[in-house]
């Protein structure tokens, strides 16, 4: 005996799943592969059928059929809940980063909704709106990449929609961004000068020579401990780095000790005459104000450079020094009313080690003895500030053969 197929108002078959509600709109029911009920509605049999196909497609490339009310914020919360093995600052600040740009509005948006043009309108609405940094849209990224990534891994999405966005956005705004330079040698002459002389500044002169003339990041700087370096060998050990963030919780904000983020970062560096002389000027300087380190990190104490308090220096607190002095440095320079004076820049604490491995270039030093004095643990970024730097080189060298050429000429001319 045939089974009767149910049927529509039009009597249209309907396959199985297929239903016609009382109000006249279709639904289609169907079990994922975990056994989960689930449906889609429409107001018409073609429309409901397109649907259909969806919900196949979506089952044919694994992904899940619970994603229609899914959020990016929803996908977050479960990332946080997941990601293990990142450092404890690292972590507050995908955090911060977040709940402080995607969250409130691009974060609710439901995934099954998100395009690959979502991202990057909105990695520009943050760029040409906002006004951030593009060092602060690539935290934001790297942490809104690996939410969607989880997404995918879940089965929640086909591909992540983050992919290469970021590198657009770059390649978009290329001209929007000053690229980074290290201090001419007449600059950082200016500096050390400045600062060598007695006044309100010569006080930082120590902590900025070390940074000049080792290239360490600022946080092995502000971490380094007496025990941490040899006046005998002649050699300090970089096996830790200071940082400051915020911790959550009732500890908010605060100091902590990190080792490196990379194998290379832990390293011993040679320490040059004038590092040796900024470490003994720092410690009769100590001494004379009869300061000593009140700061105990993590179990780490006797920094070798503190504040007046005897607590470690703050990275904000050096870049801010560094804005001072060059202000001073220059209105100083000006005051002398030489014509076309070298003036300084602005700079910062990353500026100082860019200038030292740009010295440590024109020097010509080999570029793996390079990379294992700045740690890095990836060749391709020393390469990239060694071409930067060669490249400044080659226009230093070309302008001086001008000069030569044109002197020699003009002394031909002469002797005609």
């Amino acid at each position: 005996m045939a089974i009767e197929r149910r049927k529509d108002n039009k009597r249209r078959v309907l396959k199985e799943g297929e239903y016609q509600r009382a109000n006249g709109t279709f639904e289609y029911k169907w079990r994922d592969k975990r056994g989960k009920r689930h449906s889609v509605y429409a107001k018409t049999l073609d429309e409901l059928r397109e649907k259909e196909n969806d919900v196949l497609r979506d089952a044919l490339d694994g992904i899940r059929a619970d994603k229609n009310d899914l959020t990016i914020n929803d996908l977050y919360h479960r990332w946080v809940q997941l990601k293990k093995g990142l450092k404890a600052n690292t972590f507050q600040c995908y955090k911060y980063s977040y709940t402080q740009y995607v969250e409130p509005s691009f974060g609710k948006i439901h995934i099954i909704d998100l395009k690959r043009s979502d991202v990057r309108t909105f990695y520009n609405h943050l760029a040409d709106t906002q006004h951030l940094k593009a060092g602060t849209i690539d935290s934001i990224h790297t942490v809104l990449h690996q939410v969607l990534e989880l997404g995918v891994e879940d089965e929640y999405l086909r591909y992540n929609p983050a992919d290469n966005a970021l590198k657009e956005l770059k390649k978009a705004h290329n001209n929007d961004t000053e690229k980074k330079r290290a201090l001419t040698i007449p600059e950082q002459r200016l500096l050390e000068s400045f600062l060598a002389k007695q006044g309100q500044y010569h006080r930082w002169y120590p902590i900025f020579t070390v940074m000049l003339y080792t290239g360490m990041r600022v946080g092995e700087v502000t971490g380094l401990r007496w025990q941490d370096i040899d006046f005998e060998e002649g050699t300090i050990s970089v096996n830790h780095t200071l940082v400051y963030f915020d911790r959550g919780g009732a500890e908010k904000c605060g100091f902590a000790i990190n080792t490196p983020k990379t194998k290379a970062g832990e390293r011993t560096i040679p320490m040059l005459p004038k590092v040796r002389e900024a470490f003994i000027k720092e410690k009769e300087y100590q001494e004379e104000a009869e300061l000593s380190c009140n700061a105990v990190v993590d179990g780490y104490t006797d920094f070798i450079f503190i504040n007046r308090f005897g607590n470690t220096q703050n990275q904000s607190t050096l870049n801010k020094a560094l804005r001072r002095i060059v202000r001073d440095c220059n209105y100083k320079v000006l005051d002398t009313g030489k014509k076309d004076p070298v003036l300084l820049p602005k700079i910062s604490n990353h500026t100082l080690r860019h200038t030292f491995t740009t010295r440590m270039c024109e020097a010509g030093v080999n570029i793996k003895a390079m990379q294992d004095i700045l740690g890095h643990a990836d060749a391709e970024t020393t390469l990239q500030i060694y071409a930067d730097a060669t490249k400044e080189l080659k226009k230093s060298e070309l302008i001086n053969f001008e000069d030569y050429f044109n002197a020699l000429k003009e002394e031909q001319e002469n002797d005609a």
